[in-house]
């Protein structure tokens, strides 16, 4: 009888110890999405470019164990194409979601601390660039620039932050309003010490996350203005241009062209979301404690 109660306790103890609460497992699908998308990026650099080379013997071959994702009408490796494209996307992204979530960040807090004429007129501009529809934007701006990596860049930079300077703007107002700032201020600590010290620190988390939100949009526009013929060069292996470039051969049969860098793009994409509303459930104090 003591052998059975002594097993109890045992499992009920293994039981314990594997499962999660809400801030592990939160922290833990962090990990494995940082892992996913810093595997692709890796990978991109480990792969061979030979792959990539023209093979006419195997051209249009369906998916194998040598070529999971099948070959094009070149013969190229599709499985490398893919991988080669996704890291593109996310380095575009990364760069353009940057640059964009730092005129948020300034545009933010100027609205917030400069007064009611800056207010007004980047509330104004917040509410102009929303009422238009990105991708229309994209276009402009990268057609005037003459496409490229360039014109993805910028145009993506430019369109993405009138979200992410609301969130800004509202954490700096309410952060200026709260106790502990009006408590320094009548102490006579002088504003670079309560920006350092106060706002900053309450303000990086949710910039982070928001900046992290932007890389799915920024990737999915970025693929979307390729596939238009408005952004990439065809020479280069992004997503969005191998999507283009299979859209006459799906008639034909040859699915694969399409399907697995189609669900690639969506993987990654969803990714990048994950991890930002999973960070966002550790950074809100409202969420934090569960």
């Amino acid at each position: 009888m003591n052998e059975y109660h002594l097993s109890l306790k045992e499992n009920k103890g293994l039981g314990q110890l594997f499962k999660l609460n809400r801030r592990k497992s939160t922290i833990l699908i962090i990990l494995l999405t940082a892992i996913l998308l810093l595997s692709i990026v890796a990978a991109s650099t480990v792969i061979d470019d030979t792959r990539l080379a023209t093979n006419l013997e195997y051209k249009n071959a369906p998916p194998s164990l040598s070529n999971p994702f099948g070959t094009d009408w070149l013969g190229r490796d599709m499985f490398v194409r893919t991988i080669k494209g996704l890291s593109l996307s996310i380095g575009i992204g990364t760069l353009a979601a940057t640059v964009s979530a730092l005129i948020a960040l300034i545009l933010g807090i100027s609205a917030a601390t400069m007064g009611r004429v800056a207010d007004a007129s980047i509330t104004w501009l917040v509410d102009l660039f929303l009422g238009v529809p990105h991708l229309v934007i994209i276009i402009l701006i990268a057609f005037t620039l003459g496409g490229g990596i360039r014109g993805v860049i910028v145009g993506i930079a430019l369109t993405h932050w009138p979200a992410l300077t609301r969130v800004v703007r509202a954490e700096v107002l309410q952060i200026r309003n709260a106790e502990f700032v009006q408590m320094s201020r009548h102490l006579g600590k002088s504003r670079f010490w309560i920006a350092s010290r106060h706002i900053f620190p309450h303000l990086m988390p949710q910039f982070l996350v928001g900046l992290i939100l932007l890389f799915p949009h920024a990737i999915l526009h970025e693929a979307a203005i390729s596939f238009l013929g408005f952004g990439l060069s065809p020479h280069q292996p992004a997503v969005g241009i191998i999507l283009s470039e299979s859209m006459r051969y799906l008639s034909t049969g040859i699915w694969w062209l399409a399907f697995f860098p189609g669900i690639a793009l969506l993987v990654t994409v969803r990714a990048f979301d994950v991890l930002g509303n999973n960070m966002l459930m550790l950074v809100d104090p409202h969420k934090a404690h569960e």
